[in-house]
């Protein structure tokens, strides 16, 4: 198999709470991702990337680590786990596992030492500051979550710092020992057979050792933040310099293993340079963006992202993706741009498995699903509890995989851990394989033709000057190279085009005839060069 497997590769994220229950408990699990497993290789994706599963009392779903080499019991047993990538490599798919390394649980043993006292042999690798005189923080540092970064600890009688929930304390990576140890937990994983890691939060590693006030932001904004995290301009609590070097270190192991790596990026200010500065030669393979999952839907977002990528970052590669566990599914979000639910799901399919870069799809996106509206005392996700009633998209992304008509749409034969509710059960796997014109089918053609189509997965990106609401460039160049056209819009579109070319591949609402491109709603049309 070859290193560079990852390069233009298509990755399915599996939530696995959500994916398929094989107990009867509610909760999705290993087992049930396995058995599944032949879906995504007929689906035609090269690689699977499974959110966390490692122990945890799940305060952030799993995202709260308490044991880090092993498989939490609500999801099986690192047995499981094995059975999981050997039917996986079977099938030939590859596997690819979170990391959650930037913090911990605070029920992590690690935690529990550190917080003991001021001396023992842990005593640092978390990050403890003393009160200001007046008692308050040491700075104005904000948790994602809500509130400060900080939270005091009697025991210590200091603070601590966490950037995310009070119970998911940062460690300390200026401490060589804590990225020593973190380079064990990879070799443990990479040791098991997996094929990659996702790294999250890989921008939060380091923090100011100065402890220095974050500014404000100094951008104008048209909208109010949702949340006081976005009104400061993140200098001193990630995004530090000292990051590069250790992912200098991670890329090392890696590259012992021959093993992929996609960091995800959390920034908003300077997103595409940071992309390119920790996916440069020798450090992450790849890095998930973040700059398609806003409700922008237009040409000009689409461009700029991905020009400006590959301008900004020439050494760089990135993964795109429209949705996943974290934000609001794309049918939903991007509505307003479609003149029905399938037509545009088949229209993101088409523009976003076009794309220069790897690609990451969403679990459920290929069935066109839809958000889920719940009630307030339906939430589970701490970010969505805190910050209710605003669309933060998170519980509301993850309800369970829709597989058939049956109870539950077959995800589990007990009570699911979230609801499946009518809207989503309608779209289920079984009412759509083998359906043409459904969603699924459209997603397995489009898959397959990317695959086919060098120029689809190697070929450089040239857009073409074309009036909103199309959007069009060609990938790759001379003999094999296509053009690709889409209409973001629900209204028919028409450009004169002269060119005697052949439609190959998945299209929509579009034609070519007497030297004129009629764009119907939501339009996909491939055009191979002779």
């Amino acid at each position: 198999m070859s290193n560079d497997w990852w390069k233009g590769a298509v990755t399915y994220q599996v939530y696995p709470r959500s994916f398929q229950d094989s107990d009867g408990d509610g909760v999705g699990d290993l087992k049930g991702i396995t058995a599944r497993l032949p879906y995504l290789a007929d689906l035609g994706v090269d690689a699977v990337w499974l959110s966390p599963f490692f122990r945890s009392p799940m305060k952030d779903m799993g995202y709260d680590v308490s044991d880090y080499t092993d498989v939490d019991p609500v999801f099986g047993t690192l047995a499981d786990f094995d059975a999981l990538v050997a039917r996986a490599h079977d099938l030939g798919l590859r596997v690819v596992i979170d990391q959650v390394l930037s913090h911990s649980s605070d029920q992590h043993p690690f935690f529990a030492e550190s917080r003991a006292n001021r001396s023992g042999p842990r005593a640092d690798w978390y990050i403890w500051a003393d009160p200001r005189h007046d008692g308050t923080p040491p700075n104005n540092w904000l948790s994602v979550f809500g509130g400060p970064a900080w939270t005091w600890d009697g025991r210590r009688r200091q603070y601590y710092l966490h950037n995310f929930l009070t119970e998911q304390p940062d460690f300390n990576y200026h401490n060589p020992a804590v990225q020593d140890w973190a380079l064990s937990v990879l070799r443990f994983w990479l040791e098991r057979g997996v094929d990659g890691f996702r790294f999250d939060t890989v921008n939060y590693f380091f923090h100011d050792p100065l402890l220095r006030d974050n500014p404000a932001d100094y951008r104008d904004k048209t909208e109010p933040e949702s949340s006081p995290y976005g009104m400061q301009y993140h200098l001193f609590d990630k995004n530090r310099p000292e990051n590069l070097a250790w992912l200098g270190r991670i890329r090392a192991l890696l590259d012992e293993y021959g093993a992929a790596s996609v960091g995800e990026v959390g920034e908003s200010h300077h997103a595409i340079q940071m992309m390119g500065d920790y996916s440069a030669p020798g450090r992450l393979h790849q890095c998930y963006s973040f700059e398609m999952l806003g409700r922008d839907y237009s040409p000009a977002v689409f461009r700029d992202r991905i020009e400006g990528f590959f301008k900004g970052a020439p050494d760089g590669w990135p993964m795109w993706a429209f949705s996943n566990h974290d934000v609001p599914r794309q049918a939903s979000r991007w509505a307003g741009f479609g003149v029905d639910t399938d037509t545009l799901a088949k229209q993101a399919a088409a523009l976003l498995l076009s794309f220069e870069g790897s690609v990451c799809l969403w679990q459920g996106e290929e069935l066109g699903q839809t958000d889920t509206e719940l009630a307030f005392e339906e939430l589970t996700d701490p970010q969505g509890i805190a910050f209710w009633p605003a669309p933060v998209g998170r519980d509301n992304t993850r309800t369970p995989m829709v597989w058939d008509s049956g109870p539950q749409g077959g995800f589990t034969t007990g009570t699911p851990w979230l609801p499946v509710k009518p809207q989503q059960a309608a779209r289920n796997v079984a009412g759509q394989a083998g359906k043409a014109g459904s969603v699924l089918e459209f997603y397995r053609a489009m898959l397959a033709f990317r695959r086919a189509t060098p120029a689809l997965r190697q070929g450089r990106t040239q857009f073409l000057d074309t009036p909103a609401p199309v959007l069009a460039f060609q990938r790759g160049e001379g003999s094999g190279a296509v053009l690709c056209l889409f209409n973001l819009s629900p209204e028919t579109v028409a450009l004169a085009f002269e060119a005697p070319l052949v439609p190959a591949g998945p299209q929509q609402n579009a034609t070519l005839a007497d030297g004129v491109l009629t764009l119907g709603p939501n339009a996909v049309i491939f055009l191979p060069l002779p």
